[in-house]
């Protein structure tokens, strides 16, 4: 299903206000409609511009909602969700999945929105720099004999 990606799962609570446009984002899936196979939950397919989702920043597209307010959206028909969403009243409480992608190798903890790792120009500099040494070196070996 996921052509051999193990996605990482974590889930957090977002707290939203519902704005003039509503929550500001779009729904897919449902026992009816899903979404993912063999999966029936409810996703988030779009976040709209400038609405209460995008102004939060945390919710995003592909996240599945695991609960409002408390309530869980577990083999839910997807315009039972939508019904759901329109009367959760103005402050709303969702229960988010997020999948992240793995990283290769140990995880990272640096918290300063860096990736891990060795940049990439610490490796080829150097390495450039032995490799025109190398035929520099060559070419003058060669002159001599």
């Amino acid at each position: 299903m996921n052509g051999g990606v193990d996605y990482l799962l974590s889930e957090e609570v977002i707290n939203l206000t519902r704005g003039p446009s509503g929550l500001g984002f779009n729904i897919v899936g449902g026992t009816d409609q899903q979404h993912m196979s063999n999966d029936s939950g409810i996703y988030v397919s779009r976040i709209k511009e400038n609405g209460a989702a995008a102004l939060d920043g945390r919710l995003q597209e592909g996240d599945k909602i695991l609960a409002v307010n408390g309530k869980d959206l577990k083999n839910m028909l997807h315009q039972d969700a939508v019904d759901l969403f329109r009367t959760a009243g103005d402050s709303v409480s969702l229960k988010v999945q997020h999948r992240l992608l793995p990283q290769n190798g140990p995880s990272s903890q640096r918290g300063d929105g860096e990736p891990g790792g060795i940049p990439l120009a610490v490796i080829l500099v150097p390495g450039l720099a032995i490799a025109v040494a190398a035929v520099w070196a060559f070419l003058r070996l060669r002159q001599r004999v």
